[in-house]
C-alpha cells in the first residue's frame, strides 16, 4: 500500500505539489493522471525517496522508502527508463542490479524473457529504441519480484503489442494482490487498465475515485460538465421522431445512418417514439469516456495550453 499524506513540494517560489493526500491500495490498478506540470512525476519521486518533501510524507507499506532494508524486493519502479549506462548490455545491467541485491542470476533470465528482451539482451543499451529502453526499465522494476509496482509512463514508445503486454502485466500484478500505481497520457489505455484514478491539476488532487464513478461525475471535485444526456438513435422515420421529441435536444446525423441526440435520454426519446407511432431500430445511451471526463475536469488546470489547429 502507498499512502500519501499532506504531501507538499516547493522549488523556490514554485509550488509543484500542494498538500495532496491519497491511498493506493493493493489488489487493484490505480492510474495517476494530470496535465504536464501537474506534479505527477514529482509525487512519484517523493514516494521513491528521490526528492524530499517540503511538508507531509509518503510511505510504502507503512515505511519511508529510504528506510526499507531491501527496497528492490518490495518496490519496483520505472521513473526514467534512460537512466542506464549506454555502454552496458541489458543483461549486464540487470545482472549488476541482481548481484548488489542478492537476487539469483536465474531471475535475470526470467525478467528478460518476461519483457521480450531475449534478442537484444547482449546488445549495448545505447543502441536501444525508446520502446526497448522501456522494456528494460520494466524488467529492472520486476527484478526483485516486488509487491508494489510504480510505473511512470510505462507504455511510452511501445508498439501496440507492447502496450497490451503492459496492460496485462499491470492487471495480473493487481490480481495477485499487489499494489500497482502507474501514470499515462493515453486515456484509452488507462480506461482499459486502471480500476481507480487519482487526477492532479497544478499540484492539487482534483479527483480520487473508481474510474466508473469518475466518468459518471461522482467523486469529482466540482462538475465535469458531462451531465448532458447523449443517445444514439436509428429509425426509418427520423423526421416524425424528432418532431415528437421537440426542439430542445440537438440532433446530428452520423456517417452510418444513425443519429446522435444530445440533450434527451433514451427514456424521453422512447416515449416520444411511442406517442408518434415511430419504429426504433436502435436506442443506445452514450456514456462519457475517460478522456472526456478527464479533459472536462482539467480544462482549467492545464499549465501548457496549445491553440487549436483550424
Amino acid at each position: 500500500m502507498i499512502e500519501v499524506e499532506h504531501l507538499t513540494k516547493r522549488y523556490g517560489a514554485k509550488l509543484a505539489v500542494d498538500d495532496i493526500s491519497f491511498v493506493v491500495r493493493p489488489g487493484s490498478v490505480t492510474g495517476f493522471l494530470g496535465p504536464n506540470g501537474a506534479g505527477k512525476s514529482t509525487t512519484m519521486r517523493m514516494i521513491m525517496g528521490l526528492d524530499r518533501p517540503t511538508a507531509g510524507r509518503a510511505t510504502v507499506n507503512g515505511h519511508d522508502y529510504r528506510t526499507l532494508r531491501d527496497p528492490i524486493r518490495q518496490v519496483g519502479a520505472l521513473l526514467e527508463a534512460r537512466a542506464v549506462h549506454p555502454g552496458r548490455s541489458a543483461y549486464n545491467h540487470l545482472l549488476s542490479l541482481a548481484a548488489t541485491h542478492r537476487i539469483p542470476k536465474q531471475r535475470v533470465h526470467e525478467v528478460i524473457e518476461m519483457t521480450g528482451l531475449e534478442s537484444v539482451a547482449r546488445k549495448r543499451v545505447g543502441g536501444f529504441s525508446l520502446g526497448m529502453g522501456q522494456r528494460l526499465g520494466i524488467a529492472a522494476a520486476l527484478l526483485g519480484d516486488p509487491r508494489t509496482l510504480i510505473l511512470d509512463e510505462p507504455v511510452n514508445g511501445l508498439d501496440p503489442d507492447g502496450v497490451i503486454w503492459v496492460r496485462n502485466l499491470a492487471r495480473w500484478m493487481a490480481s495477485d494482490g499487489r499494489t500497482v500505481f502507474l501514470s499515462s497520457h493515453l486515456m484509452s489505455e488507462m480506461a482499459q487498465t486502471a480500476d481507480r484514478v487519482v487526477v492532479l491539476g497544478r499540484g492539487r488532487v482534483l479527483a480520487d475515485a473508481p474510474i466508473s464513478e469518475f466518468v459518471a461525475g461522482a467523486g469529482v471535485s466540482g462538475s465535469t460538465g458531462l451531465s448532458t444526456a447523449r443517445t444514439v438513435v436509428r429509425t426509418p422515420d427520423p423526421g416524425a421522431l424528432f418532431e415528437a421529441v421537440g426542439t430542445g435536444p440537438t440532433v446530428e446525423q452520423r456517417s452510418d445512418g444513425s443519429f446522435l441526440v444530445v440533450g434527451a435520454d433514451a427514456a424521453t426519446i422512447g416515449d416520444a417514439a411511442c406517442r408518434a407511432g415511430v419504429a426504433l431500430h436502435e436506442l443506445t445511451p452514450v456514456g462519457a469516456t475517460l478522456e472526456e471526463a478527464y479533459m472536462a475536469l482539467t480544462r482549467d488546470d492545464v499549465e501548457y495550453r496549445s491553440e487549436n489547429v483550424r
